[in-house]
């Protein structure tokens, strides 16, 4: 089992690399597309928001669905949900089409996320959590940087069509694995020091956990904000990102697929950082509070530097800055995804938690595309408005992490007369029993 934990978390990175690189292909495609289709930026900011609307309004429900069946159904069935509808975009001819193929992908992609989450709360102690997140959460940045030079090069050999079916294509291979590779760990198997963490909740203590009441919390609703005002700015990266360094750089297909890289190579050792500064602190005797707020906080401010990308005519420095922020944003984002495991009031709420946080977080999603498209189009191919907006929403995610998250512990949820905490049964709280 010592071992199996970390084939699982392999899984789940190569589960969210194949995420990034089906979300990001349009983002590099994007130039061709918009020439094959006749349309503008506006246009494609629609297309691209398109995936935002299903991935947010699903984080919820399929947290929901993930804590009722586990992840070992639930993240086979996203993966090969969200694979078929990025296929399908190659059949796409028209702007509905296109859009019609993003809202479904991101139907299915918004399992992957709260999946993951929920096999490492499993699978892994608190004091090894935030690493093993960083690890699976590193995905996303590889995904990312690997879409840029996969799908350029598909596009130049066989057109923007063929770089879809073909990402689509990796999504069976994994599935493939995941049937014959995972299997659910049990409390057999745990003995002495076990890795396999497992701790059921009491019984009936998740009947007394209702969603209402875990949005009572001011923790919960800081976890929201501080996500929403960090994806606002990664979402650029996936989205924009390419499109701007091709039309305000002058980037080649070719230059995009090497130096467009560096931002995204910088970022993945950013986020397992990040993982393994939290739980160092952690285990050297820091609270979790100061441990995982010290990440989030610090990795928030020093994203910021995003705003300076704008300012600078030299394209090593640009690359530099955005590189810096992204890391930055990985940084903090090994402990933003630790925190439903953290604050979980019991084990079989992890996922709901993670999908909440996701919810809002996507959100973002749908503003920064729209937003950068709308503005881009206003200002005649400026992106300088919406990178000074992204900068100043990673100084506001950084307040809500230190000053809107209360104490990094499970959430202590009230029912009537009980108390209902994570580590032991309801207890009277006016009897202290």
């Amino acid at each position: 089992m010592r071992k199996m934990r970390w084939v699982v978390l392999l899984l789940c990175f190569l589960a969210v690399v194949i995420n990034y690189i089906d979300r990001a292909n349009l983002a590099v495609a994007a130039p061709q597309i918009e020439s094959a289709l006749g349309i503008g930026p506006a246009q494609m900011g629609l297309i691209m928001s398109g995936f935002f609307w299903t991935y947010a309004l699903m984080q919820m429900p399929f947290g929901w669905f993930i804590d009722r069946v586990g992840s070992r159904i639930a993240l086979p069935v996203a993966v090969g949900w969200w694979s078929l509808f990025t296929a399908a975009t190659a059949g796409a001819s028209s702007v509905a089409g296109m859009f019609g193929c993003r809202l479904l992908l991101g139907a299915g992609e918004a399992g992957a996320y709260p999946a993951c989450a929920k096999l490492v709360s499993q699978w892994f102690k608190p004091r090894e959590r935030a690493l093993a997140t960083g690890i699976f959460d590193s995905g996303a940045r590889v995904g990312s940087a690997l879409s840029i030079p996969l799908v350029a090069l598909i596009i130049d050999t066989l057109g923007w069509k063929a770089a879809f079916v073909i990402t689509g294509l990796l999504g069976a291979v994994w599935i493939l694995g995941w049937v014959v590779i995972y299997r659910s760990p049990s409390h057999g198997d745990m003995t002495g020091e076990a890795d396999v963490v497992l701790a059921a909740p009491a019984k009936g203590a998740q009947d007394d956990v209702t969603w209402a009441s875990l949005f009572r919390h001011r923790t919960l609703w800081g976890m929201m904000l501080g996500f929403f005002c960090l994806n606002f700015t990664n979402y650029f990266f996936i989205t924009w990102f390419p499109t701007y360094l091709v039309q305000t750089r002058g980037f080649s297909l070719r230059s995009l697929g090497t130096l467009g890289m560096i931002p995204a190579l910088m970022a993945i050792p950013g986020g397992w950082i990040g993982g393994f500064v939290s739980d160092t602190l952690y285990r050297r005797g820091w609270s979790l509070t100061a441990a995982r707020k010290t990440c989030m906080v610090g990795g928030m401010l020093m994203s910021s530097t995003i705003t300076l990308s704008a300012l600078t005519s030299n394209v090593y420095l640009m690359l530099v800055l955005f590189g810096t922020s992204y890391a930055s944003l990985a940084f903090a984002g090994a402990s933003v995804w630790s925190l439903p495991g953290d604050v979980a009031p019991t084990p079989r709420h992890v996922a709901s938690i993670g999908g909440i946080q996701n919810f809002a977080s996507n959100l973002a999603g749908i503003v920064i595309t729209t937003f950068t498209g709308v503005m881009v189009s206003l200002t005649k191919g400026s992106f300088t408005i919406p990178l000074v907006v992204a900068g100043g929403f990673c100084l506001l995610g950084a307040f809500s992490y230190l000053v809107i998250v209360g104490d990094i512990e499970p959430l202590r949820i009230d029912a009537g007369r009980r108390e209902v905490t994570e580590s032991g049964p309801s207890r009277d709280v006016s009897s202290g029993v």
